[in-house]
C-alpha cells in the first residue's frame, strides 16, 4: 500500500503546478513526503555513487568497496541530504511570505511539501545527464529557480483569504 502512495506522489509531482495534482499532493502526509525526499535524493546520488566506486585516485580509493560506500554515505549522501532539507526549508519560509504579500492562506508545512515534489523533476533530470556526461553538483542550484517559479504558481493557485466584515 505504501508503494502506491510513494508511485502516486511521483506521478502527481511530474504534473505540477497542475491544480488537481497539487490538492492531491497536499492529502499526501508529512511523513510521505520526506520519505520520498530520501529516496529522490538517494537517486541523484547515484551518479555520484558510481563516480567514488570507479575512481582509481583521491580519497578513500585505497578502501574496500564496503567501505567506500559507507564513505560515501557519511561524506556525499548525509551532508547533501541535510543541505537540501535546509534549503527546502528556507525556500518554504520565503514561500510563506510570498503567500502573505499575495494573500493566499496557506501554510509552512503546505509549501514545504509542495517544493519538495517541485525538486522531482530537476532531481530526475539532473541523475540522467550526471550518468551520461559528468557535471557539477553545483549544477542543481539553477534548479532553485525552477522550484521559486513553480511555488509561485502553486501560490496564486490557492484560494486567497477572506476578509471578513463586521
Amino acid at each position: 500500500m505504501k508503494k502506491m502512495i510513494f508511485l502516486q506522489a511521483f506521478l502527481h509531482s511530474i504534473k505540477l503546478p497542475n491544480k488537481k495534482a497539487m490538492f492531491q499532493l497536499n492529502r499526501i502526509g508529512m511523513d510521505i513526503a520526506v520519505l520520498y525526499m530520501f529516496i529522490l535524493l538517494l537517486l541523484v546520488s547515484v551518479p555520484a555513487l558510481i563516480e567514488r566506486l570507479t575512481a582509481t585516485s583521491g580519497p578513500g580509493t585505497d578502501l574496500n568497496i564496503f567501505f567506500r560506500i559507507i564513505y560515501f554515505f557519511i561524506f556525499y549522501y548525509l551532508p547533501m541530504t541535510v543541505i537540501v532539507f535546509l534549503l527546502l526549508s528556507l525556500i518554504a519560509y520565503i514561500s510563506v511570505g510570498i503567500a502573505k504579500l499575495m494573500k493566499r492562506k496557506l501554510r509552512f508545512a503546505i509549501l514545504w511539501k509542495m517544493s519538495a515534489y517541485t525538486t522531482t523533476i530537476p532531481f530526475i533530470l539532473y541523475t540522467i545527464i550526471a550518468l551520461i556526461y559528468p557535471v557539477s553538483d553545483s549544477f542543481l542550484w539553477l534548479f532553485l529557480i525552477y522550484t521559486f517559479v513553480f511555488l509561485i504558481k502553486i501560490i496564486s493557485v490557492y484560494p486567497k483569504r477572506r476578509i471578513r466584515t463586521p
